[in-house]
């Protein structure tokens, strides 16, 4: 069955931001390689001078249309204004349903990232449409957490009656939260088996222009406070050795603050912040890497510790959300399930002197797929579709 899929979604890649939204991007031209019809819309704030001035030029320069990888993208604008979370999911709904409206009708609406897009599910449902939320991670944590926030993502999902999450710990709160165990289906993202694979360190290492000797660590995240990238640098700062070096890759409001605790602690010459890679070169990174360390607070399904582990190399990571589910057997050495630091750069030591072989890493994630995401997804919104009264 193909299916004409309408995606409303807070986050997706764009000229401007190429790597924001990427695992969603991923999903979706899977599912167009499949044969389904695939359009996209992703409101956006309008550009305001309350934003900090590299967020405001940023906002202004996302077209409003763009064609990705063959998928049309639509980004209507709305106004956000700073502490009103229920005003601006209704605003973000309006902006989104205006565009839809001018569309061939769907077969199927996916709220891709749940909140705010999972507001705009009542609308949907009185049109007789179809409708899955879909949970990665903060957008169904963090709004969960706020108890006004959590009403109306609970009222969404039991409008919907269908959603679908990227773990099974996101999933069990999706379920509670819709008043129904079991409802939900788990679509957990898949790996670029083909990019992420184990590669020799010394050659990547070279074209990266890093040195030989000594063992890398690598953070790998937006630097924000539930990445938690300070905690990194502590962790790193007891653990290394003499030659062994930091680099952090990605960016975020607290990377001035990284940049200044890395100065007090005299590591500027051990540890460096890249910002954001595009994927090729961050699979070059995890080839040149020893650990790839995560030490977040929350989180969905970690994408960073299924590339590592495809690229064969090692992951310690605390205990947040669905990252236990991910390493599975690999847990009882890779698993923090603390976050003070000084357990932490001792477990961190321990994997940087003894990292266990690349394929037996890679092993234990070779079954994540691309086109077994994309199946479980199939399956997930032809259900949808046969609950509908449009198509019983």
């Amino acid at each position: 069955m193909k299916l004409r899929i309408e995606v409303l979604t807070s986050l997706y890649p764009s000229e401007v931001h190429p790597v924001e939204g990427v695992f969603a991007e991923r999903r979706w031209l899977e599912m167009l390689a499949r044969g389904h019809e695939v359009r996209v819309t992703q409101p956006l704030p309008l550009a305001s001078t309350w934003l900090p001035r590299a967020r405001w030029r940023a906002l202004a320069r996302i077209p409003a249309r763009e064609t990705r990888g063959g998928i049309s993208v639509e980004r209507p604008r709305y106004l956000h204004l700073p502490g009103r979370a229920r005003a601006n999911a209704a605003a973000f709904s309006r902006a989104g349903l205006r565009a839809l409206a001018q569309h061939p009708r769907p077969d199927v609406v996916v709220l891709d990232y749940a909140w705010p897009a999972a507001a705009a599910v009542p609308a949907l449902r009185e049109l007789r449409l179809p409708c899955v939320v879909s949970g990665r991670g903060s957008d169904v944590l963090e709004v969960a957490g706020e108890a006004r926030l959590a009403d109306e993502l609970a009222f969404a999902l039991r409008a919907a009656g269908h959603w679908c999450a990227v773990s099974k710990d996101l999933l069990a709160r999706m379920d509670r939260l819709g008043g129904k165990d079991g409802q939900g289906v788990l679509v957990p993202n898949g790996i670029d088996l083909q990019l992420f694979r184990p590669r020799p360190r010394a050659a990547a290492r070279a074209a990266l222009l890093l040195p030989a000797v000594g063992r890398l660590v690598l953070v790998c995240g937006h630097l924000i406070e539930r990445k938690d990238p300070l905690l990194a640098l502590d962790v790193f700062a007891r653990a290394r050795g003499p030659e062994d070096r930091l680099v952090f890759l990605g960016r975020g409001p607290l990377g001035r603050e990284l940049g200044a605790a890395i100065r007090a602690r005299s590591l500027a010459e051990r540890v460096a912040l890249r910002g954001e890679v595009p994927a090729a070169e961050l699979a070059s990174w995890y080839a040149a890497c020893d650990v790839l360390l995560l030490t977040s607070r929350r989180e969905g399904r970690p994408n960073v510790v299924l590339e590592a582990l495809a690229s064969g190399r090692a992951v310690l990571a605390t205990d947040a959300g669905g990252t236990a589910e991910v390493l599975g057997a690999l847990a009882a050495t890779m698993l923090a399930r603390t976050r003070e630091p000084a357990a932490l750069a001792r477990q961190l030591a321990e994997l940087l002197a003894a990292p266990p072989e690349p394929e037996r890493l890679r092993s234990a994630v070779a079954h994540l797929t691309w086109e077994a995401s994309a199946r479980a997804l199939e399956q997930c919104l032809a259900a949808a579709c046969a609950a509908s009264p449009t198509y019983s």
